[in-house]
């Protein structure tokens, strides 16, 4: 044994100035190296969600609604402004699945193909942020993706021209509405633009409506058709992938009122709830937000998307929370309300009891083939008992709850790649993949006093499910223990002094 030792001192003695050596060689080879090979080495990142049949499959649709002498232009988000975190306009990604800035997808009805126009590779930003997939990345892009072809930007201008050196030219359908993108849906969006408009010293239009005249300034043969119904109404229906990636959404906005329920206490800040909230979405993948979140504690609650969250909660108040995240491009909708202190009043308890007893009235009779009208009036009986049995003595809540039995606006809106998510489910039977969200409501003027509950459900092939209802209590009591714990996120780690 001492022979070895001794054969190997010398090896010893030189292992530490061999390995710098070695490391050296390395470091100066990736210096000397050129960007491309470097980068070459990377993948750009592709969402996994979605596989490219399925995506495929969505704008087959798009071209057979649009037929077969028609043409289809759909544009991408722009890149960001700032330290923004790019998200892809939900049109865009809904058919193709990219999250690049200013990519096109053209949808050619007279040959079936569809294809994509990409910016070309900006070295200088993915050393910055890392590959991007460009138009350099074609084959990989048609193998993600599914589409025929990919070509630069550049190029799109030039293929317009070809298809119009000799009539009959085709229709070009694209997206008169706006597109959504982070924390957007095309009610608000449309409140937004039309804001700008009546600003004498602005009066921007939207990004589709520039478009829209740059199309019919550079191509006044084409005859625009609006490409919007189309893919609301495809939207509307979601697929069972879609429909995983709204429960995931739907659980995250459960636990996140769940933590703010245990956070809740006399004195906590509403934006403090807000966090707690927050923090369940983000340590669980969430990009952020889907929409602004409402945590409004006493008369704030009345106004319907306040969105301050600045207030302190009292002891005898009600809080109320409507909160979710963006998960993978898809929301939920879910609100709860609960008592400050943990303890409900005598009016606060028949309030609560009453709205929860026309939630499940409604929830039980949603099922395929059946109207948004017709779900209320088979359920006004039911819910006029609820009412003589919940026994309001404050005439001013009996009012309230009479008017809610008559309100038609219980079922509220669709919910799917946005919180108020486009196409129309009450002009029609209901259909299994349909999700909206039921938010039973009242309004006690008198007291300045809002009430209700909100849940994200989706229609099956028997009847309904409720997405969010797993992750989150309905009943009184079960909310009552949970905010009388309080030992939530916002106990454990408290705000700095």
């Amino acid at each position: 044994m001492e022979a070895a030792d001794d054969m190997t001192d010398p090896l010893r003695a030189w292992l530490p100035r061999l390995a710098r050596v070695l490391f050296s060689a390395l470091l100066l080879a990736a210096v000397a190296s050129p960007p491309g090979i470097l980068s070459a080495q990377e993948r750009a990142l592709y969402q996994s969600d979605f596989p490219p049949g399925e995506l495929a499959a969505r704008r087959r649709k798009v071209l057979d609604a649009i037929g077969n002498s028609a043409i289809a232009i759909v544009q991408g988000a722009p890149s960001v402004r700032g330290f923004e975190v790019f998200r892809q306009s939900n049109e865009l990604y809904y058919l193709t699945g990219l999250e690049v800035p200013h990519a096109y997808l053209l949808l050619d009805g007279r040959s079936g193909r569809t294809t994509l126009y990409l910016p070309h590779r900006d070295q200088e930003r993915e050393r910055n942020e890392g590959k991007q997939l460009a138009a350099e990345d074609a084959e990989e892009v048609k193998g993600l993706t599914g589409v025929e072809a990919v070509y630069g930007s550049d190029l799109m201008a030039r293929h317009f021209r070809g298809m119009l050196v000799r009539a009959p030219f085709p229709a070009l359908y694209t997206p008169f509405a706006p597109a959504e993108g982070r924390v957007e849906s095309r009610d608000e969006l449309l409140g937004g633009i039309a804001g700008l408009a009546s600003d004498p010293w602005d009066g921007r239009g939207s990004r589709e409506g520039q478009f829209l005249g740059l199309l019919r300034t550079r191509f006044p043969q084409f005859e625009l058709k609006d490409l919007s119904p189309i893919l609301d109404e495809l939207r509307l229906i979601k697929s069972p992938r879609e429909i995983a990636l709204l429960r995931r959404a739907a659980q995250l906005a459960g636990q996140g009122l769940v933590e703010a329920m245990r956070s809740t206490r006399p004195g906590v800040m509403e934006y403090q709830l807000d966090a707690a909230a927050r923090y369940i979405f983000h340590v669980n993948g969430a990009r952020g937000e889907a929409y602004s979140s409402i945590t409004a504690g006493g008369q704030n609650a009345w106004y319907g998307h306040y969105f301050h969250n600045k207030s302190r909660l009292e002891d005898g108040q009600m809080v109320l929370m409507d909160f979710a995240p963006d998960y993978r491009y898809y929301a939920s909708d879910v609100a709860r309300m609960w008592p400050v202190n943990g303890r409900y009043t005598a009016d606060q308890r028949k309030l609560g009891s009453f709205i929860l007893g026309i939630h499940k009235a409604l929830l039980k009779r949603i099922r395929p083939g059946v109207t948004v009208d017709q779900i209320l009036d088979d359920a006004a009986p039911e819910m006029g008992e609820i009412l003589e049995r919940t026994g309001f003595t404050n005439p001013n809540h009996r009012r309230a709850a009479e008017a809610a039995v008559k309100w038609r606006g219980h079922l509220s809106h669709p919910v799917g790649m946005t919180v108020h998510d486009v196409g129309n489910y009450k002009d029609r039977p209901l259909r299994p993949g349909m999700v909206f969200a039921p938010d039973p409501m009242l309004w006690v003027p008198e007291e300045k006093l809002y009430v209700r509950i909100e849940d994200t459900v989706a229609v099956t092939e028997s009847g309904v499910d409720n997405l969010s209802g797993p992750f989150v209590p309905s009943e009184l009591d079960e909310i009552a223990a949970l905010c009388a714990k309080g030992d939530g996120i916002v106990q454990k780690r408290p705000p700095l002094p």
